[in-house]
């Protein structure tokens, strides 16, 4: 008994593959599905292609849409801000002391541009600060940043 692939194998097994990718989320398998797609629409346009020619092209588009995607698209998908990372955002940043620490009394310090939604920090210092002093941050104390002189 010989089997004949035909456009519409192709065709369904590209959206049996796209669509076992919503349980599975490992968004490997659709780039396998894309290609069978692609392979179904190339029989559309020629409709004598042999089975070996068609497993090469759904080979070779497997691998140009995974490569593809993991060069091209991903990168542009990958978080570059620092949102729940407050310590990365602070650490290093610089500012300027308005009123110094004294004691147990906090003190505050502004930064140039707003820092996680405030440009107005509590401070801690074991540096002796005066109002107008630029400090850098070197850690966190709960909600306070803990600085020195820069």
């Amino acid at each position: 008994m010989e089997f004949e692939l035909l456009y519409w194998h192709w065709i369904i097994l590209g959206l049996i593959l796209m669509l076992s990718e919503i349980f599975l989320g490992s968004f490997f398998i659709f780039w396998f599905g894309a290609a069978a797609l692609s392979v179904g629409i190339a029989m559309l346009v020629i409709p004598n292609m042999s089975e070996a020619a068609q497993i090469v092209i759904w080979g070779f588009s497997s691998l140009m849409f995974a490569v593809g995607w993991f060069k091209f698209v991903k990168p542009l998908s990958r978080d570059n801000t620092k949102a729940g990372l407050s310590r990365e955002a602070l650490l290093g940043q610089i500012g300027q002391v308005l009123d110094p620490p004294n004691g147990d009394k906090f003190g505050m310090l502004r930064f140039p541009a707003p820092l996680l939604g405030s440009d107005e920090w509590l401070i801690i210092s074991e540096d002796k600060l005066t109002a107008g002093d630029r400090v850098s941050v070197i850690d966190l104390s709960g909600n306070s940043l803990i600085v020195a002189k820069a």
